[in-house]
């Protein structure tokens, strides 16, 4: 099971996370998220466990105190498939419709 941990104070280390849901089950694997640049914790991260412990850890965690925060605790969504044209953008360089402009 795959469980998303949000609100999680800026500090936290992936053992805290790991001891924290070990008394609900086997935790196979703990990922907190990075910023890409500057490699600072965006505050949340996954949690990769047996099913059963998975949805005790979701009811005894979700809204408890960790670090003066009450997380959050649920399972985590499938993650959606991007469009693999590209696109984006609206700025005069790339992507957007920039023909009625004038510069």
């Amino acid at each position: 099971m795959n469980i998303y941990v949000g609100n999680l104070p800026y500090t936290t280390q992936e053992s805290d996370i790991t001891e924290m849901f070990q008394q609900y089950g086997e935790v196979y694997s703990v990922k907190l998220i990075k910023d890409f640049d500057t490699g600072k914790l965006k505050g949340f991260g996954f949690v990769e466990m047996e099913q059963n412990g998975g949805n005790e850890a979701i009811n005894g965690l979700n809204d408890k105190e960790f670090g003066d925060r009450k997380i959050i605790v649920n399972e985590a969504k499938q993650r959606k498939e991007r469009d693999s044209r590209g696109g984006g953008g609206g700025n005069r360089y790339n992507g957007g419709n920039n023909s009625k402009r004038r510069y």
